[in-house]
């Protein structure tokens, strides 16, 4: 039986949450897609959810973001309890040039991978299909 994996992508732009569900859809790898607009809706829907989904979540979380961006985010989840955050991976969603901040971001311990924006859906493809079960704690 195919692995699916609970998404939770963390985009305040609607145009690329649009293209970012269509691409995981037509992958066929999700059970379920759930949008935040910034970081902050992300902690609360974690909060909320995450305890009654066993399946392994990915996070796709953008940096860029009104509120609480993906920075903010990542220092918030790090404080969460373990179950929380157990069988999940966060993928960076960033059009960033700076090489400090990404290496800065590639460095985080919950940061899985960086994808460079706009999101191409063989880079997805292969993060989510190259075998990424074999990462997942």
């Amino acid at each position: 039986m195919e692995t699916k994996y609970t998404f939770l992508l963390i985009e305040d732009n609607r145009i690329d949450q649009f293209i970012g569900k269509k691409m995981l859809e037509n992958l066929n790898c999700a059970s379920e897609i759930n949008i935040s607009n910034n970081g902050k809706e992300g902690l609360e829907w974690l909060c909320r959810n995450r305890k009654e989904i066993n399946e392994p979540l990915i996070i796709l979380l953008d940096i860029q973001m009104p509120i609480m961006n993906g920075t903010q985010f990542l220092v918030e989840y790090d404080k969460l309890e373990d179950e929380l955050k157990r069988k999940t991976q966060i993928f960076i969603l960033s059009s960033s040039l700076d090489d400090d901040e990404i290496e800065r971001l590639k460095n985080n311990v919950h940061v899985t991978e960086f994808l460079s924006k706009p999101l191409i859906c063989s880079d997805l493809e292969g993060v989510v299909l190259g075998g990424i079960e074999l990462k997942i704690k």
